[in-house]
């Protein structure tokens, strides 16, 4: 089977890939006619793919998340890479696939990033910060084992919300170790609950967002978990107007950094600096590094990257032109 990031133009190919979405479209045509804008996927990753000319039976038999057996062709189109689907049909058990064997996910096991979290927080010396930070584990730690951090940012697989917290926790330690002005108990709780919610704005399956629940349309990831940090400290005692609560809260609160951004606040004191500068730098390379193993090692060029402002990526090579 031709993995996804093995495909470039003008390859015809035939293999299995999971319907990561669907959605029915009509041309500018008179009279207009039904499409398909799909977003075809495997372990190795995604591509944009049309199936044009679709009928009622088409839209009754494919669904998102489904597995299909796939004969394309791969074009390009305004620089970027889309294939066209000449043939589709359902995958059956005879074909011996499972949607398991498309799905990415992190390259370290769920069951040990939670562990690290845990650990992490347990570590964390003042007990009124630790008791928070445990809570608001709590809320979210079977999800943790499975969800994604974003749909399409970054880290969006299986297990990719742990990861990124993982990550991040590493880069933590150093930057506390070069800056012993920061308080290190601030920094692991805000790389913890910064994006503690997100279990609890998305809808997910495998690692695959299909769609944002009611309160994540409504509320949003970084207001519910300020919340559960007023929770916490409401049902163990701390004080709501402490330097504690107030400073986790800001944490969260502006890791974003900006309103556009979705940041309530700027950050204002030095961890909550430290925790945004964390978070870009683990996502913009996490996605520098997805757009690297997804692009064909033929292809200089990635595609282009959304967080990093519409660019592509150009894969060095020491020796060319030697």
């Amino acid at each position: 089977m031709t993995l996804i990031r093995q495909l470039s133009a003008p390859d015809e190919f035939v293999g299995f890939y999971l319907l990561k979405e669907l959605e029915v479209k009509q041309t500018n045509s008179t009279p207009a006619k039904d499409y398909f804008d799909i977003v075809l996927c495997d372990a190795s990753g995604q591509l944009p793919a049309k199936y044009w000319d679709v009928t009622v039976t088409d839209k009754e038999t494919f669904l998102p998340m489904g597995l299909v057996k796939v004969q394309g062709i791969v074009q390009t189109y305004r620089d970027r890479l889309q294939v066209k689907i000449m043939r589709i049909r359902k995958a059956v058990e005879a074909d011996g696939v499972s949607l398991t064997d498309f799905i990415r996910s992190a390259p370290i096991r769920p069951i040990d990033l939670v562990h690290t979290i845990k650990q992490t927080a347990g570590s964390i010396d003042d007990p009124d910060i630790r008791t928070i930070v445990a809570y608001c584990i709590g809320k979210v730690e079977e999800k943790l084992m499975h969800y994604p951090a974003a749909k399409t940012h970054h880290h969006a697989y299986f297990a990719g919300l742990a990861y990124h917290i993982v990550r991040m926790l590493e880069l933590g330690e150093f930057v506390c170790r070069q800056r012993p002005f920061l308080q290190a108990d601030f920094i692991k709780a805000g790389i913890i609950l910064h994006d503690i919610a997100k279990p609890e704005e998305m809808i997910a399956q495998l690692g695959i967002v299909t769609d944002y629940s009611v309160p994540g349309k409504l509320i949003g990831h970084i207001s519910m978990a300020s919340s559960w940090i007023t929770e916490a400290a409401i049902r163990s005692g701390i004080g709501l107007e402490s330097d504690t609560v107030l400073g986790l809260q800001h944490l969260v609160l502006s890791h974003h950094n900006l309103g556009e951004w979705g940041s309530p606040v700027q950050p204002q004191t030095a961890e909550a600096v430290a925790l945004h500068h964390i978070d870009a730098l683990d996502a913009k390379l996490q996605m520098v590094e997805d757009a690297l193993d997804t692009t064909p090692e033929t292809e200089p060029w990635t595609q282009t990257i959304r967080g990093l402002e519409n660019k592509a990526i150009y894969r060095l090579n020491p020796g060319n032109g030697q």
